[in-house]
């Protein structure tokens, strides 16, 4: 297909070549004096330890008189006589080198609780930097300590914990080694059930911290019934150990790591030898019940009073063996979850809306197949074959009512984790049926990182409303190998089930990943037929043949330019019409981040992109026309240390746009106050200027968070986006206790900017009470 429209070379274009000169010449900088520089082949330099010598193992002794759990490591006779795992060491800023500063980590357990007690010395305790204590914060802007346990030492998979010394609680699965998660770049985390790290799983445990003048020290107290292990009395698990020095950008681990790793690579983790399993303790019955009371007002309503409601409900859990457990929900409630952040579509495809809610997100990553995220910039993953967030959530975000429904996930053996789901939902309405969810999922671990495993889900509208054949299935079968220690290949084949759509109902994905510590590239390829349509799952396209590739370069030079790290690399990709090879879309990304010595970051960016439109579609308004448009982007991104009292940023992009101009900027600010106050504030601006017509585009969002203790904070999230035509405030108080069970109350508030009333415009006040009772302990 060709372009009907004319697509000249506007006065901005010049202007935006010479930005284009000066971003490529920054970024020309990463690859200038090549005698420092590490090439492919070059052997690596020598450091004070041999990275990839013998496995450290650490030992775990048992005790009559546990610890007590006030962070008071030193002064507790529980400790006296344990032998501390000691000797960390550097992946950054100095990689290889012994950490600046000495850790010991002590471990030992009773009959029923496993403990950890660390002491982080430190010469400067004046300077410990704490930027949140409020539940699953994030650690990477604090001085912090996190531990990874892989009970079944199947080095794949494992529990995350972690503090901070104001005593903030961490936790969180890893699965498959965090793949699925960021794809390229840094070992991060991924929140929701599409990535390899679910932190939003919550245990029951507790820790305690203490700032001292040698530093601080913190109790981890870990009930086994809290975690899965196997069966057998004596157990060797693998285990590692995280410190972060926030003021010096530093990041040591007890059992080392190349630069390329983090604490999610638990194939390279220690030992943790001597540990006398609990026989039968496994076998835990928690019981959660709810009550929950709202007020409501919907401002659209003829009858627009405010009305009273209230429900109860709960949760279940029994450890069916050391393994493997049941869960069972009834009239499943998530007032206490957070409302999602305001997005603006520039684009023709759908927008990804992470699942936040508790019942779907435990154990997530065992029901979880998706392809891997793509190389390259802006390119996220096209496909998950099961997205817990179709169900009880309709197309508009609205609730839909689930009546209850059954789970049972975990490991039937050290290599073999199962999945089985089945929830039902009740009808809405006098036209939409209620459904039944049914998914079962079957996934085998494999020697060397690696994995096969299945894929079932089915959909099915039950009751009176319900017409003949009304279903959706999804069957899939996927695989992940790893060569070496730096290799990976995986993969998935699927297929779905529709009535009325027949052929071209499968879609297929493969990529091939190298990991070295100075190098990285990656290469894959994804299919996917027009009448693929996995409805329990989610697709950003359909009908579309795609290629990508990247290479990425780190380089950490020795005091140059006050750099600490610099990420050059250049990435592609291309998507055809899956029945005409009609390019849809192409993006050659150009991109260099540069981390300075201070911990503020730059990115430069210069994009080369093609898109190729079928059908017509909007842009907040504006139709853009079917016809083929190229353009160039470029970007500039920078933000100071996000762990100062004081923070700020500023984007700004320039580009054609789909026969037209875009211009996108907006700054970014945030101000804390010790680990207690937080408040952040970004504005988004987007200038549209297409053939068609022009709009003006603005997102802004204002958070602020106040932490009374870990466990006791209240937050509110006020978000204006007059592209939707409607502003919102949410604001949660919670009093946590076991397991973020406990008091929540919650304030909600939408309307509309203009005087007709927006169609979701109303609000609700809910208070919502939970308690976790252990009745066999």
């Amino acid at each position: 297909m060709t372009s009907n429209n004319s697509i000249s070379r506007p006065a901005g274009l010049v202007r935006r070549h010479r930005i284009v000169v000066v971003v490529l010449g920054m970024s020309l900088v990463a690859f200038a004096d090549h005698s420092r520089a590490q090439l492919p082949g070059q052997p690596q330099p020598a450091t004070p330890l041999e990275l990839t010598a013998g496995v450290r193992r650490s030992l775990a002794e048992q005790v009559d008189v546990p610890p007590q759990i006030d962070g008071e490591v030193l002064g507790d006779p529980a400790w006296a006589d344990i032998a501390p795992a000691t000797g960390f060491v550097q992946t950054a800023p100095d990689e290889g080198q012994p950490a600046s500063e000495r850790t010991e980590v002590r471990v030992v357990f009773t009959d029923d609780t496993i403990y950890f007690g660390i002491v982080c010395y430190d010469r400067e305790p004046g300077s410990i930097i704490v930027t949140d204590s409020r539940r699953d914060s994030s650690l990477s802007t604090s001085d912090s300590f996190q531990l990874i346990l892989d009970t079944f030492l199947d080095q794949q998979n494992g529990f995350v914990f972690g503090t901070s010394p104001s005593g903030q609680e961490y936790d969180g699965q890893l699965i498959n080694e965090g793949a699925g998660g960021s794809g390229m770049g840094r070992g991060g985390t991924s929140r929701g059930a599409g990535g390899g790290f679910n932190l939003n799983w919550d245990g029951a445990w507790q820790v305690r911290t203490t700032v001292t003048d040698i530093g601080w020290s913190a109790e981890f107290a870990i009930p086994f019934r809290t975690i899965r292990f196997p069966t057998g009395r004596t157990q060797t698990w693998g285990v590692n150990f995280q410190r972060n020095i926030r003021r010096r950008n530093e990041l040591a681990y007890w059992a080392p790591l190349p630069r390329q790793f983090d604490l999610f690579r638990v194939s390279m983790a220690g030992q943790l030898t001597g540990i006398q399993a609990p026989e039968g303790l496994w076998r835990t019955l928690q019981v959660t019940p709810y009550v929950v009371g709202e007020a409501m007002q919907r401002t659209e309503a003829i009858d627009n009073t405010v009305k009273g409601l209230g429900d109860i409900g709960g949760d279940l859990k029994y450890g069916v063996t050391s393994g493997l457990t049941v869960d069972l929900t009834y009239n499943t409630d998530f007032a206490q979850v957070e409302v999602d952040q305001q997005q603006i579509n520039l684009d023709r495809f759908n927008l990804f809306f992470p699942e936040k809610r508790p019942f779907f997100l435990e154990n997530a990553g065992a029901f979880t197949v998706s392809n891997s995220a793509g190389a390259v910039f802006n390119d996220p993953g096209q496909t998950e074959l099961f997205f817990s967030r179709q169900i009880g959530v309709s197309d508009s975000g609205q609730a839909v009512p689930i009546l209850g429904g059954a789970r049972l996930s975990g490991k039937v053996s050290d290599t073999v984790t199962v999945g089985l789901l089945n929830m039902q939902t009740d009808d809405v309405g006098s036209s939409t049926p209620g459904n039944n969810f049914s998914v079962a999922r079957l996934r085998k671990d494999l020697p060397s990182r690696s994995s096969v495993g299945a894929l079932f889900v089915n959909r099915q509208a039950t009751g009176d409303l319900a017409v003949d054949n009304d279903i959706n299935r999804t069957y899939a079968v996927d695989g992940r190998w790893g060569f070496g220690q730096n290799g990976t290949v995986s993969g998935f084949a699927a297929q779905t089930e529709t009535p009325g759509l027949a052929g071209e109902d499968y879609a297929w994905d493969a990529a091939v990943d190298y990991n070295a510590q100075a190098w990285r590239v990656r290469a894959g390829y994804m299919e996917m037929g027009d009448n693929f349509n996995p409805e329990v799952g989610f697709v950003r396209r359909r009908g579309f043949r795609k290629v990508d590739g990247g290479i990425f370069y780190t380089w950490r030079p020795n005091e140059f330019l006050n750099i600490q790290e610099l990420q050059p690399h250049v990435t592609f990709n291309r998507f055809w019409n899956y029945d005409d090879g009609f390019i849809e879309s192409s993006l050659l990304h150009m991109d260099n981040a540069w981390e300075f010595n201070d911990s503020s970051r730059l990115i430069t960016m210069w994009n080369v992109r093609k898109e190729g439109v079928v059908r017509p579609f909007t842009v907040s308004g504006v139709p853009v026309l079917p016809g083929s448009y190229g353009w160039n982007e470029v970007s500039l991104n920078y933000n100071t240390d996000s762990s100062a009292p004081v923070t700020a940023g500023f984007r700004v992009q320039s580009s054609g746009f789909f026969g037209g101009e875009l211009l996108t900027y907006g700054p970014s600010v945030g101000f804390r106050r010790g680990e207690t106050l937080n408040v952040a504030l970004s504005w988004s601006r987007n200038n549209i200027d297409l053939p068609a017509g022009q709009v003006i585009t603005n997102l802004v969002s204002t958070q602020i968070a106040y932490n009374f203790s870990p466990r006791v904070f209240a937050q509110s999230l006020l978000q204006y986006n007059d592209s939707a035509d409607l502003w919102s405030v949410n604001f949660r108080f919670g009093w946590l206790q076991d397991a973020n069970t406990g008091l929540f109350l919650v304030y909600n508030e939408t309307d509309g900017l203009g005087d007709i009333p927006h169609t979701s415009a109303g609000r609700s006040f809910i208070l919502k009470y939970s308690y976790l009772f252990d009745v066999l302990h």
